[in-house]
């Protein structure tokens, strides 16, 4: 059994708004989330930091989406043009995602219902309160309820959805696991997140701009086409 650590404070040699600033590996209990840690997570992302978190597939890159620079710095980190990239972000739950998209009809409530939470991102028009930063040309966006407390329980109390990127690089197994991911990517990020072992397989990628869902890339979640 791996030994239970609380996290692990690695200080950089430089000042950020009179604060020491740390890359740190934090452990979150995968089913109930210590509110302490919750909080850590919460004032980085509100400062604009950058955080490689657990969801129901792969381990993310993201930041809050209200902060323009944060979105920039990940876009760097990913070698990217934000508005040509299709950037997806998580939500909290179906509710929550609705204000990031336009009037969702009857069908596509019932998919969408019936999907989430889970390991899909649904492609969706995009609604005002989507940033600029994040819509693509056709003005959609990519949208997630991830099947993970941990993100979600983060996404809640901070009142924001959050960036969903893969980590750079090709998909290797120490994608999979926290330690080696601290090791690999701390440079890029201010709070990697250990919430256990992830998985290998992105979510499954639908395009619902369309009368029917169409799949972009099959990933973890089963798709069988709607009657």
């Amino acid at each position: 059994m791996r030994m239970i650590r609380t996290c692990f404070l690695y200080p950089l040699f430089f000042v950020k708004n009179y604060n020491i600033t740390y890359i740190m590996l934090l452990e979150i209990h995968p089913e109930d989330p210590q509110p302490r840690q919750i909080k850590m997570v919460l004032e980085c992302l509100r400062d604009g930091g950058v955080i490689i978190y657990p969801t129901d597939t792969i381990y993310g890159l993201g930041c809050d989406i209200s902060q323009h620079k944060a979105v920039e710095r990940v876009c760097r980190i990913k070698q990217v043009d934000p508005q040509k990239a299709n950037l997806s972000f998580i939500c909290y739950d179906l509710s929550d995602l609705s204000k990031y998209t336009k009037s969702i009809s009857t069908p596509l409530y019932r998919i969408l219902k019936s999907h989430l939470p889970g390991p899909y991102t649904f492609i969706l028009p995009a609604s005002k309160e989507v940033p600029k930063i994040l819509q693509s040309k056709k003005s959609t966006v990519g949208l997630r309820v991830p099947d993970n407390n941990i993100a979600r329980t983060i996404i809640q109390q901070l009142g924001n959805p959050i960036l969903s990127a893969s980590l750079p690089g090709d998909m290797v197994e120490e994608y999979t696991d926290p330690e080696l991911i601290y090791r690999n990517f701390s440079k890029l990020a201010d709070i990697v997140i250990d919430g256990g072992m992830g998985g290998m397989i992105p979510s499954t990628v639908l395009d619902c701009t369309g009368d029917e869902p169409v799949i972009i890339r099959k990933g973890l979640g089963e798709w069988e086409q709607e009657d």
